[in-house]
């Protein structure tokens, strides 16, 4: 490749940045232990919810809430392939089993339901997480007989690493989906979606491809994080907050650059694990007060900042001369 036609388009110094990120992120475990690595473990988890959710809806314009579900279906996928009485296939293998079986539900969901749009579209997707949920909970009391299931223990290093394959590959997906010709449908989709159909996209198999393609990583990091929890029922897998969770740390982040996700995901996170351990009793408040300041003020999220602090100081430096 050309290095300088490479630097003309603005991709090296990103990702200059970025490999250096992902170095330091990859010698982590090796400089720090114990509980450093728990929190980059989790907010990774939820970087890869929050971009695999902005993968499809913001450039669609489709408020999905099904993240929720796809993850209780790859964490179900880990707690039936890795029992904690003996394991049934390599931990790899399962990651990706777990995705596809993401990926299966999300391409029949979104076949059904893509054709719905606005408000609908959200509370289909949201009543599918309650639908498995409920499903699995009358399975596993009248015909399993069980209440729960234990999954293998994993080391945390190794849980750290396979996470980090995995937002590594939601970010490269993300990367140069939004540059490809797939990508550029999907945003005419979500500019105009009778336009796009008239110019020749086919508007329902990109729509259902993109959200097949976003569950992917959603599925592969819940296989991963059944063997973080070690212990899981219905209730724990599907939990309704994290249908919410990705779409708040996007707004917050910011959903206009390709890193806002993941800054919004790693603030989000940190907060939620800092607040959650020293001011239980007010965590959900502080989060509240938190979104409620951010929607009224940051409406393009925290890297909204950015830009405005770079003219402010570049018109402060040409003041003074």
């Amino acid at each position: 490749m050309d290095i300088t036609r490479f630097k003309s388009k603005g991709f090296f110094i990103p990702g200059l940045i970025s490999l250096v990120l992902l170095i330091l992120l990859a010698t982590l475990p090796l400089s720090l232990g114990g509980y450093t690595v728990v929190l980059v473990t989790t907010i990774l988890m939820y970087a890869i919810l929050t971009v695999s959710w902005v993968l499809f809806s913001g450039p669609s314009g489709y408020m999905s809430l099904a993240s929720a579900a796809f993850f209780g279906v790859g964490i179900y996928i880990g707690a039936l392939l890795l029992p904690n009485t003996g394991q049934v296939l390599p931990l790899l293998v399962v990651v990706v089993l777990g995705g596809l079986a993401s990926s299966i539900v999300a391409l029949g969901v979104g076949a059904l339901t893509l054709r719905l749009r606005g408000i609908y579209f959200a509370i289909f997707t949201f009543g599918l997480v309650v639908l498995i949920l409920e499903v699995l909970n009358w399975w596993e009391h009248t015909v399993s007989h069980i209440r729960g299931r234990f999954v293998m223990v994993v080391d945390n290093e190794t849980i750290f690493y396979v996470m980090l394959a995995i937002f590594v590959a939601t970010m490269l997906t993300f990367f140069f989906l939004r540059r490809s010709k797939f990508g550029l449908a999907l945003q005419s989709i979500g500019q105009n979606e009778e336009a796009a159909a008239h110019s020749g996209v086919n508007v329902t198999m990109v729509k259902v491809l993109t959200f097949a393609l976003s569950a992917f990583f959603v599925g592969a990091a819940g296989v991963v994080w059944a063997t973080r929890l070690t212990y899981i029922d219905p209730y724990i897998a599907f939990n309704f907050f994290l249908s919410f969770l990705p779409v708040l740390m996007a707004i917050f982040g910011g959903i206009g650059q390709i890193y806002g996700p993941v800054v919004g995901a790693a603030i989000f996170a940190y907060l939620q694990e800092t607040l959650q351990t020293e001011f239980p009793e007010v965590y959900m408040l502080t989060f509240g007060i938190v979104l409620v300041v951010v929607i009224l003020y940051l409406p393009n999220g925290i890297v909204g900042l950015i830009p405005k602090l770079w003219r402010r100081i570049s018109g402060g430096q040409h003041a003074n001369t």
